[in-house]
């Protein structure tokens, strides 16, 4: 690490764990901090505690607390989550008790140019809340999920208040390029003022009676709470940013006219990523570390926010309604790529590690998009950096094999994934796992990928149903070409290996729950299973013999693997799906197994090219069928009609020409999403909510209205 965050040695603070760090205490103390917290960037979580552990400070035990939190979403496990909750609660109330006392007694905290006394305290609680709003809502309880959305809330007033005080102070030095959006916060079609939204405090301007000539700062004030004598602070913030406008959360100054900002219609875009490179560099304006931090970790943490928010799949937008919450996600992504110019700090590692991370595992998996909506050139350059960085870490290499199944490299990207020593953070080993898994069954590697996938139930417990199911589902694939070939003897293997791993894993449904409610998969795999047992009775035959479409395909339909494919392996997915129509029984098959057919065939021959055809087999299939005939089926698969109006959509944009292409093409492309928008809930729509999402923002952005 470089400048101001290589500590060489431990520095001893004047302070004690309960006394306020003092001005001079305080730069150390958060080098030290931001030394230790570089190396769970470097998989090296235990130094990283280690090293954390040493000091009492807030910056440390904010430290700690994410090295909690990301072993918790990481990993998905209980005791972690819980432990995590724990840590997160003893770093919030150590950074209020420190804004507290700033607040209290000014002469001897940091005084800032920027900033309120207490900002990068504050900064800490915002930094906290927001992680302890995502620990609440991978809890089980539906209260603690509650709970979190409000803690995001709060979080969000601090961020605003920090921006906003950095936004007058750039502003009246002539260094703002345009202004931010405003200082009310116009949520969900409800105005709400900055420190409604916190609900704590609002930022007044006083004179700096120690900075002669200064502008006026803000400074934070607790609101009339009733509660104690001492302040209660907890931040909020808009503002610059590198001249990042915040429309989609948006603000205005209290004398200006109320008003409802409209959506965000842009998507992350080389416009998006490249605007930071052109905006003014915050290291020019200030040296100050403290101020650097503040600076780095609100656009880190306001840029998060704003890209969860806006990412936020239909079926959970009623819910986040009720908290007035409302992302943009082109913002979002300008704040994340404004953080990473910090990559030496945990706050430009962690905003690295989101923006390679959100782009390679989710945006380039989306259909309808810009040309320019993955800058790649600008993704591989920040990607070979924070390998250079941080060699050590095996994060890093899962996002190059990211890239590489991106490009078709699947192989490739397997290599990757299996090489070299094991990661020794157990949550990114199995994410390494979970990740090369995926990639055996998008190659068809059925052996392989079902080894891998059983690997994971030792590396990680979210989801062993999942596990079992695709594992089970593999091997059904393995009998049906081992019976095809006439061998007897395998084929006998792989049914009883398929039918033992679908039985064990109805035991593991429903241990896991997601804001109380069953996990998406666990739902699918368990009505599945009943289709199956259901099917084996009516039908007079085995239970493996039952099955009717490929259950495998499925799995890589929604797991997005068609896009990853090369053209060998799409064809092997039409010969897999091939089975099925070549069976006797197949006229008599049931019309939501046809839909199903119909609509991973139209997917496969869409990414070879062969739109039109793609089109009369929606057409003629998944979408010929009416919604009352496939609930008619017994345990029916519903999800092929919206999803079938989403995959027509596809086709009518590629037909047109894309972006700049056939404008009554878009309109039809439009029309056909708006369907499967306004669909109801069905099977797994959180894994094609994000892509429905993106394309109606990028279709907005040629200006096609929905």
């Amino acid at each position: 690490m470089g400048g101001w965050l290589s500590a060489k040695t431990p520095v001893t603070l004047h302070s004690s764990a309960s006394k306020s760090l003092t001005a001079v205490d305080e730069p150390y103390a958060l080098q030290q901090a931001l030394a230790a917290a570089a190396h769970i960037m470097n998989d090296d979580v235990d130094l990283a505690e280690t090293e954390l552990r040493k000091g009492t400070s807030p910056f440390h035990k904010l430290g700690i607390a994410t090295t909690f939190f990301l072993r918790a979403t990481l990993g998905f496990e209980k005791e972690v989550i819980e432990a995590a909750s724990q840590r997160l609660a003893e770093a919030e109330e150590s950074a209020l008790e420190h804004q507290r006392r700033a607040l209290r007694d000014p002469g001897t905290a940091h005084r800032s140019s920027i900033y309120p006394v207490g900002a990068e305290y504050a900064l800490c609680h915002a930094e906290t809340q927001l992680m302890s709003a995502v620990v609440a809502v991978l809890n089980e309880s539906l209260t603690e999920s509650l709970r979190g959305f409000y803690k995001l809330r709060k979080a969000f007033g601090t961020l605003w208040e920090i921006s906003e005080a950095e936004r007058l102070y750039l502003e009246k030095r002539g260094l703002n390029k345009g202004s931010a959006a405003g200082s009310k916060v116009s949520l969900a079609g409800s105005t709400v003022a900055a420190s409604e939204s916190s609900g704590v405090q609002t930022p007044r301007s006083r004179r700096d009676s120690d900075s002669g000539d200064e502008d006026e700062d803000l400074e934070f004030v607790d609101a009339d709470e009733g509660v104690d004598d001492l302040p209660t602070p907890t931040a909020a913030y808009q503002g610059h940013l590198d001249d990042l406008k915040l429309n989609g959360l948006s603000m205005s100054d209290s004398d200006t006219k109320q008003q409802t900002q409209p959506p965000s219609s842009g998507i992350p875009s080389k416009p998006a990523a490249s605007s930071a490179l052109d905006d003014l560099d915050f290291n020019t304006v200030t040296s100050d570390p403290i101020d650097l931090f503040i600076h780095s970790g609100t656009a880190l943490c306001f840029g998060l926010l704003q890209l969860l928010l806006s990412m936020v799949p239909p079926t959970f937008a009623k819910l986040l309604s009720l908290f007035s919450f409302r992302g943009n996600r082109a913002n979002g992504m300008r704040l994340l790529w404004s953080a990473t110019r910090f990559k030496t700090n945990i706050n430009g590692a962690m905003a690295s590690l989101i923006t390679l991370g959100f782009h390679n595992g989710a945006i380039a998996f989306c259909d309808i998009l810009s040309s320019d909506a993955l800058p790649e050139e600008r993704l591989r350059v920040l990607l070979k950096e924070m390998r250079t960085l941080y060699p050590k870490s095996k994060l890093w290499l899962l996002e190059e094999a990211r890239v590489l199944s991106r490009d078709h490299e699947l192989e490739k990207a397997i290599a990757i994934t299996e090489g070299g020593e094991p990661s020794p953070l157990k949550q990114v080993e199995a994410l390494r796992v979970f990740e090369r898994s995926l990639n055996f069954m998008y190659l068809h590697r059925y052996e392989d990928c079902a080894k891998s996938f059983l690997h994971c139930i030792e590396l990680n417990n979210w989801s062993h149903a999942l596990y079992y199911y695709i594992a089970a589902s593999c091997y059904v694939e393995l009998y049906r070409l081992a019976k095809a070939a006439g061998d007897a003897k395998e084929a006998k293997r792989c049914e009883d290996e398929a039918e033992r791993l679908f039985k064990i894993h109805p035991a593991h449904i429903g241990k896991k729950r997601f804001m109380a409610r069953q996990l998406p998969f666990d739902t699918f795999v368990a009505r599945k299973l009943e289709k199956i047992t259901a099917r084996a009775a009516t039908l007079n035959c085995s239970y493996i013999d039952a099955i009717g479409i490929s259950p495998l395909e499925e799995m890589i339909y929604f797991w997005s693997g068609y896009k990853r494919m090369p053209a060998s392996q799409l064809q092997i997915s039409l010969d897999r799906l091939a089975f099925s129509t070549a069976q006797p029984t197949w006229s008599q098959e049931q019309k939501d197994e046809k839909a199903i057919h119909s609509l991973l065939q139209a997917t496969a021959y869409r990414f070879l090219g062969r739109v039109p055809e793609a089109i009369e087999t929606l057409k003629a299939g998944a979408l010929a069928q009416p919604m009352a005939a496939l609930r008619s089926c017994p345990f029916p698969d519903t999800w092929t009609v919206p999803v079938g109006h989403y995959e027509m959509a596809v086709c009518l944009w590629e037909a047109a020409g894309g972006e700049t292409g056939d404008r009554e093409g878009l309109r039809k492309c439009g029309e056909e999403l708006a369907k499967c928008e306004k669909s109801e809930g069905y099977d797994l729509d959180a894994r094609v909510g994000l892509k429905v999402t993106t394309a109606r923002e990028t279709l907005r952005g040629c200006g096609v209205p929905g």
